[in-house]
């Protein structure tokens, strides 16, 4: 008995040791992976349109060219459009900081003048405006160079999707049950990422709509901003709000910026905690915690784009987990 107990500790840690060796090798070679989890992520969201082109009885070849053409006129569209609304911001950064700076000074003038003592020095230091807007253009730089080196993405996600047509006949071939689960696991990201991929199309578009109305610069791109980051669940909405947010502060005044405030949270309470549950379901959920380690891990692992992709990958791991008797119990840990 006390054998196999220390089997089964040495068990463990046999694999715990596999997974960091795992998980070292995926960090180094993540200029490799980083692409090709793209290239994934888009196939899996555009294939229901290019397999529902052949069942309406296109070939596959004209299905896939007509699949191409549409993504490569998004893409190259996003590039044009949005590759000179980054380098306008980029190239506005120091303007834009030196004028964060002034408000921020005049805004706790304000609240001296009312008699209350603060450590202005401390406060300026630990909101500094010089980080905040040079990460946001650092940021969006990324974004940018992801958008112009995107050939190879794209080449990628033509080979998979000429071979997902065909990838449910092989694994039924092989009739293996395990096999044949990932079927089902395959269905369920394909679902939720199309599904997410909708809900977060339409707060973008809502949110580019609303501020170009209000008049906030590049709102074009807060609204792509938007969408990307709508991805990660809670977080991502706040996170997508501070670069808007900080650029009505620059161009207005606080009532604009309670304003931009207001249109974020009805938005996202409209879209993300009463339309998306109800599209859904609740049965992919993670709990709060998890979304933020996610966060913190794949963004750790992959860079800007893992943090990107930290919930997408995280469900996929949780679906999979999930389909195995022996790991579903850390399928259940991970849910809400």
């Amino acid at each position: 008995m006390q054998k196999k107990r220390y089997r089964g500790i040495g068990y463990s840690f046999m694999i715990m040791a596999s997974v960091v060796i795992v998980l070292a090798g995926v960090k180094s070679a993540s200029v490799i992976i980083v692409p090709l989890l793209l290239a994934l992520f888009i196939a899996v969201a555009i294939s229901p349109f290019y397999l529902w082109l052949q069942a309406k009885g296109l070939p596959q070849g004209l299905a896939l060219v007509s699949v191409i053409v549409v993504l490569f006129t998004i893409i190259g569209t996003l590039v044009m459009f949005f590759g000179s609304s980054i380098q306008s911001f980029t190239h506005n950064a120091p303007v834009y900081e030196q004028k964060l700076r002034t408000d921020l000074l005049h805004y706790l003038s304000v609240i001296e003048s009312k008699g209350i003592t603060i450590p202005k020095d401390d406060i300026l230091n630990m909101f500094a405006t010089d980080s905040i807007i040079e990460y946001i253009a650092k940021t969006l730089r990324s974004l940018g160079s992801l958008l112009t080196n995107s050939f190879m993405i794209l080449i990628t996600v033509i080979f998979m999707l000429m071979e997902i047509s065909e990838f449910s006949k092989k694994i039924e071939a092989i009739n293996s049950p395990r096999l044949l689960s990932l079927l089902d696991v395959s269905t369920n990201i394909k679902q939720f990422i199309l599904l997410k991929s909708m809900t977060s199309a339409a707060t973008g578009v809502l949110i580019a709509i609303a501020l170009k109305v209000i008049g906030i610069d590049y709102a074009m791109l807060w609204g792509l901003v938007a969408f990307l980051l709508n991805f990660i669940p809670n977080i991502g909405s706040i996170i997508a709000a501070l670069p808007a947010v900080l650029m009505a502060l620059i161009q207005y005044d606080m009532k604009v910026v309670l304003v931009v405030m207001a249109v974020y949270l009805v938005v996202n309470v409209v879209i993300g905690s009463i339309l998306e549950p109800r599209i859904m379901g609740r049965g992919l959920g993670l709990s709060p915690l998890i979304v933020f380690l996610s966060l913190v891990f794949w963004g750790w692992l992959l860079g800007p784009v893992g943090m990107l992709l930290s919930i997408p990958l995280t469900i996929m791991v949780k679906i999979i987990l999930d389909a195995s008797e022996d790991t579903r119990w850390i399928s259940k840990i991970l849910g809400n």
